[in-house]
C-alpha cells in the first residue's frame, strides 16, 4: 500500500487545488490506500436521528461530491460520510480556477457551484457501493439555471432516499445565486413542509422515514437563527448541519488568496461556526441534533464542539493538509479525553459548555 500522506506532501501539494483533489479520489478508488482495521473506541459510540455511528467524526459533503469513493472513504476509519452537494441535472459549477488553498492559514476558499455529475449517475454509483459498512448520507441542492428549486429538491430527495441513510438539505452554499434565501422562513417553511410530504410517500412505499436534515449559514443574523430554530421545531426536523462555508474574511488571514471570491473553509472558521452552534443548541434547547462543522483539525477541537452542543462533527479542509491518518488521531485523542474528563459516552458531554459561548 501506498502511504497516503507522503504522496500528499510530495506530489498533491504540488498540483493546484483541483487537480490534486482528483488525483486523491483516484488513489482512493484504485484502493491504493491502506483501510484502518482499528476498531473505534466504545466510548465514541453514538445514536443520532435512528442512526447508530461508530464514532462521531464525520467527511463533510465536497470531497466525494459523485460518490465515487464510498467504500474506501468509509474504510479510513470515519463514522460517517456525506456525498455531494448533488443536483437533479448534471452541471459543471463556475469557471475555473475556483478553489485556492490558504495555506499559511489553515483554509481553503472555493467557487465551485455544486459541480457533479447529476443525481441520476450519483444514484446508480451508490448503488454499486452497497452495502456501505457504515453510514452514508447525500447533500442535495437545486440546479443553477433552474425555474423551480423546490422541484430540484424534490427529485433528488426521492431519487436518494432509498438508497442513503440520511439527506441533508444545503440552503447555504454562497456560491449558488439566491440559495441563502432559502433559509428566510417564508421559504424555508414551504421547502421543509413539501420534502417532509415527499418523505411521508416514500416511507409508506419503502418502509421506513429516512432522516431528514438542512445545512445552515455560519453568517447568520439574530433574526434568522430565530427563524431556523423556530421552523426546525415546528416542522420536527431530524437534524441541523452548522455550519456552510462563510463569505466573510477575518483580518488575520495571512495567505496570498485571502481576497478571492467564495466560501472560506478550515481554520480561521472555527471560533466563529462554535458559536454558531452553541447557540443554536440553545435555542433549540438541546432537543435537535446538531453536527458541528468548520475548522476541526483536532481531538480538541472536535472535543470543543460536542461540549458546544454537537452530537457528531465533519470535518474536511483539514483533511487536505494532515491527510487521512488525522481521523485516527482524532479519534483516540478525543476518547481520550471523554474518558479523562469523567464521562462514559459522548452523549453526557453534548452541549456542556452551550451557555459559555
Amino acid at each position: 500500500m501506498i502511504d497516503f500522506s507522503a504522496i500528499g506532501d510530495n506530489i498533491l501539494r504540488r498540483l493546484p487545488p483541483e487537480a490534486a483533489h482528483r488525483a486523491a479520489l483516484k488513489i482512493l478508488q484504485l484502493r491504493l490506500v491502506a483501510p484502518k482495521r482499528q476498531p473505534d473506541p466504545p466510548i465514541l459510540a453514538q445514536r443520532c436521528f435512528g442512526l447508530d455511528f461508530n464514532n462521531p467524526i464525520g467527511l463533510a459533503a465536497g470531497f466525494d461530491k459523485d460518490a465515487e469513493a464510498v467504500k474506501p472513504l468509509l474504510q479510513q476509519g470515519f463514522g460517517a460520510i456525506e456525498v455531494g452537494t448533488i443536483t437533479p441535472l448534471p452541471q459543471a459549477g463556475n469557471a475555473k480556477p475556483r478553489v485556492f488553498r490558504l495555506t499559511q492559514d489553515g483554509a481553503v476558499i472555493n467557487r465551485l457551484g455544486f459541480n457533479n455529475s447529476g443525481v441520476d449517475a450519483i444514484a446508480k454509483r451508490l448503488v454499486h457501493a452497497q452495502p456501505y459498512r457504515g453510514i452514508v448520507g447525500a447533500n442535495i441542492g437545486p440546479n443553477r439555471d433552474s425555474d423551480d428549486p423546490l422541484e430540484d429538491y424534490r427529485a433528488c430527495f426521492a431519487r436518494l432516499a432509498p438508497l442513503v441513510d440520511y439527506l441533508v438539505v444545503n440552503i447555504s452554499s454562497p456560491n449558488t445565486p439566491g440559495l441563502r434565501a432559502l433559509q428566510d422562513r417564508d421559504n424555508l417553511n414551504r421547502l421543509i413542509s413539501t420534502l417532509q410530504d415527499r418523505r411521508a410517500g416514500l416511507s409508506n412505499t419503502h418502509g421506513r422515514s429516512i432522516p431528514l436534515l438542512i445545512k445552515i449559514a455560519p453568517d447568520l443574523d439574530e433574526r434568522s437563527r430565530a427563524h431556523i430554530a423556530s421552523v426546525a421545531l415546528a416542522q420536527n426536523l431530524d437534524g441541523l448541519l452548522i455550519g456552510n462555508t462563510t463569505t466573510t474574511r477575518p483580518s488575520h488571514l495571512k495567505s496570498r488568496a485571502r481576497d478571492e471570491t467564495g466560501g472560506l473553509s478550515g481554520r480561521p472558521l472555527f471560533d466563529r461556526s462554535t458559536s454558531l452552534l452553541a447557540d443554536m443548541y440553545r435555542r433549540v434547547q438541546g432537543s435537535i441534533p446538531l453536527i458541528g462543522i468548520g475548522g476541526v483539525s483536532s481531538s480538541d477541537d472536535a472535543y470543543m464542539k460536542i461540549r458546544a452542543g454537537a452530537s457528531l462533527v465533519q470535518l474536511y479542509t483539514a483533511l487536505i493538509y494532515e491527510g487521512p491518518g488525522l481521523i485516527s488521531q482524532i479519534k483516540s485523542g478525543l476518547a481520550a479525553r471523554i474518558a479523562t474528563d469523567g464521562f462514559d459516552n459522548i452523549s453526557s458531554v453534548v452541549g456542556i459548555d452551550a451557555t459559555k459561548y
